[in-house]
């Protein structure tokens, strides 16, 4: 059963717009669209990608890898591109002489040199008798939609007969069956014959960017025919590194890598390799070719290196867009991926990168959902700063730290993308909220009030909080009376006047009107705005409502309306207070014995002929605010511990007769006496207060007490404390 309700809860949860609904929602959305590859998404996740290298900064290159360049110094002192191979062959000898270990070209020698026949042979001959290792480059045709001529089958045999010497030694299939995504080219486009006998070594140059133009990946298997071949730079460093032959291994789902040697070079499916840039431009070390031809390098400078010769002169250069630079030759992306191997830097792609992506899709949208409900606009928005931020560095950390590539647009957009479905949310329901605290109590309560209570409108919802609070009842004295003589119509103008002049006090004191009924009406000072001050409040808008009607009785009669007088309580104490209605009707009031005691001191008045009365709490909390009078000790109709009773006279230096001052004076003695059984004493007192004042209503109550305690003194231990036997 129990099952079977909490399954309930989360079905209803799921399905209704909630916090819980929307993260679930706003998570699936990502996670939807992460498995088909937005491509705008996908896009932006590679400028990301990106950013990464720019904020990492540059690392040094391996010192094995320096460039032979064709620069605007070459190209002014040798002349303009291309030269005659002569100079190639010399170059070739020249830097077999300064000892390099491995030569390789980023240029290919696809046609016989025109003007001069020598040359060709030369150029050959430099490769052959090189002491280092030459390799040569050549590129592929990608397709034959992408040739302006026509080669036929027999020219692309040709071709590839001639670059099949240098294609990867040994291919393992885990699976037979398997049929990789492999990068297929239409055909070859060689090196001349008389190159190809020179050396066996040659590999592609071919790059290949990603869809935006840069260039990320860079393919180390080739299809064409139905041979595999490595690029150049990769011979270069299989070379230089002397090991075994090249190994490559395919799974059912495509390529997992290269061996080389103890090295295993990890690459996606298609066998290309992520590049892991250095830096900018110039990286790695340049020599100008025509310092070389003229021995005016460096003793050492290419000792036992790998020199990779190509252009860096603007005009004839391989330019490419990559994450440093949008200006980058292709050369030094060649060397770039060398010293990845060398150094075994590599960046991966790997699948426990797609587990993390997947992984912080749905933590940080439960992330988002778990917190943001409990904040406000300022906290929320803060707090989504600080998780972008933190995955942002995270993502940083994994690329610089393990070198490894997991994403960031779709994470990111799960924080963003629930931050903004919630605070929508948090919003139309605040604005709900908001609409109903102004219908519920735009009749009740100040704007002031109204503008406090819709910053935090989670105080209004069912239930209630138990607070220290002032309530204050007041109703006409007689109204009864008086209606019974007027008109329906008459009878209510008058209340509407007289409630209008009366709740315009409770407003200005900050209060909450909480009801009318009848002639009478109940107003609560500290909820739902809380001030500490509540019990000062509750007292001054009594005295306000009390001086308002007292103008209302000189004006009023002047216009055939009643002279009323009203009766009000005021009592202070700890009470039960908020939506105390339903989930169907909205009732905000207050509950408690502090609030029945408020209501029976109004009454008490009645008894006293008072205007004002107050409860011993709240003559506690004005403390010097205002002038009190004790007046009894009373137990009030349904409640066992009595209470002081105070008359509420006046704010505290009000000017006020001597006369009545000194029949006050009076009172408080003989309130003593009467407490002490000192009927006679306290009687005496009782009339003097009355000969200063004769109007004093206690006065009269007490000196009727005395003398009817002088004629029948009270049985047993008396406690000095007047019963009310009525409301």
């Amino acid at each position: 059963m129990t099952k079977t309700k909490s399954r309930g809860f989360f079905l209803k949860r799921l399905f209704s717009l909630n916090p819980f609904s929307i993260t679930i929602g706003s998570t699936v959305i990502v996670l939807v669209l992460y498995f088909i590859s937005v491509p705008i998404l996908e896009l932006i996740d590679l400028k990301l990608y990106d950013l990464r290298f720019v904020s990492r900064g540059h690392l040094s290159p391996s010192p094995a890898v320096v460039l032979a360049v064709i620069d605007e110094k070459s190209l002014d002192t040798e002349g303009r591109w291309p030269w005659p191979r002569s100079k190639m062959a010399g170059l070739v000898e020249k830097l077999s002489q300064a000892g390099a270990k491995v030569i390789g070209f980023d240029i290919g020698f696809l046609e016989p040199e025109k003007d001069s026949l020598a040359s060709d042979p030369a150029l050959a001959r430099a490769i052959k008798e090189s002491a280092a290792t030459v390799v040569l480059g050549y590129f592929f045709h990608m397709s034959k939609e992408g040739l302006n001529y026509q080669i036929s089958q027999e020219e692309i045999d040709r071709q590839l007969g001639q670059i099949a010497p240098s294609r990867y030694p040994q291919v393992i299939y885990e699976d037979q069956s398997a049929a990789p995504p492999l990068i297929s080219a239409y055909a070859p486009e060689g090196n001349l014959e008389i190159f190809t006998r020179a050396t066996r070594n040659s590999g592609f140059f071919n790059i290949i960017p990603d869809r935006d133009g840069v260039v990320r990946w860079m393919p180390l298997i080739i299809k064409c025919g139905n041979g595999l071949f490595p690029p150049m730079f990769f011979l270069c460093a299989w070379h230089y590194l002397d090991l075994p032959p090249l190994r490559v291994r395919i799974a059912i789902d495509g390529v997992q890598g290269i061996e080389m040697g103890k090295r295993f070079i990890k690459t996606d499916e298609k066998g290309k390799m992520l590049i892991n840039y250095l830096g900018t431009p110039r990286t790695f070390p340049h020599f100008s070719i025509s310092d070389i031809l003229r021995g005016q390098v460096p003793e050492g400078a290419f000792k036992d290196k790998i020199v990779l010769v190509g252009s860096t002169a603007m005009g004839i250069y391989d330019q490419r867009n990559t994450p440093f630079s949008p200006v980058y030759p292709g050369l030094e992306i060649q060397a770039t991926v060398i010293d990845n191997i060398l150094k075994s830097r590599f960046l991966t792609r790997d699948n426990w990168a797609m587990a993390c992506d997947l992984i912080a899709i749905i933590l940080l949208g439960f992330i988002m959902g778990f917190a943001l409900p409990r904040l406000d606009a300022v906290k929320g928005a803060l707090f989504t700063l600080a998780v972008f931020a933190a995955y942002v560095l995270f993502a940083r950390w994994v690329f610089v730290s393990l070198r490894t590539w997991i994403n960031m647009a779709y994470p990111l957009l799960v924080i963003i993308l629930s931050y903004l479905a919630l605070t929508a949310y948090h919003y139309f329901t605040e604005e709900r909220e908001r609409k109903k605290i102004r219908a519920t109590f735009g009749h009740y309560v100040s704007n002031t009030v109204i503008e406090e209570m819709l910053k935090s409108p989670e105080r209004l919802r069912l239930g209630g909080e138990e607070k220290v609070l002032t309530v204050l009842f007041s109703d006409l004295a007689g109204f009864t009376t008086y209606s019974e003589r007027l008109r329906p119509n008459e009878m209510v103008n008058i209340l509407s006047d007289y409630f209008k002049d009366m709740t315009e006090q409770v407003f200005a004191h900050n209060g909450t009107l909480k009801e009318y009924v009848a002639d009478e009406m109940m107003a609560i000072f500290g909820a739902p705005l809380e001030r500490s001050d509540h019990a000062v409040l509750a007292c001054g808008a009594a005295l306000g409502m009390r001086d308002r009607l007292r103008r209302l009785r000189e004006e009023w009669p002047k216009i055939g309306r009643p002279a009323l007088r009203a009766r009000t309580g005021v009592n202070s104490g700890p009470m039960l207070v908020g939506n105390l209605g339903s989930p169907y009707r909205f009732a905000y009031g207050v509950l408690g014995d502090h609030v029945n005691l408020g209501s029976r001191l109004e009454g008490l008045n009645k008894t006293y002929s008072t205007e004002i009365l107050i409860g011993e709490n709240t003559a506690e909390l004005v403390g010097d605010s205002f002038m009190l009078r004790e007046v009894d000790m009373v137990r009030v109709k349904g409640r066992v511990q009595p209470v002081h009773v105070y008359e509420l006279v006046a704010k505290a230096g009000d000017v006020l007769p001597e006369k009545q001052l000194d029949a006050f004076s009076s009172y408080k003695k003989g309130l003593e006496a009467y407490r002490d059984q000192r009927w006679t004493e306290a009687l005496a007192h009782f009339e003097k207060a009355l000969s200063l004042w004769p109007e004093d209503g206690p006065s009269k109550v007490m000196a009727e007490r005395c003398r009817i305690y002088l004629e029948t003194p009270p049985e047993g231990e008396w406690d000095g404390v007047f019963q009310q036997l009525t409301k």
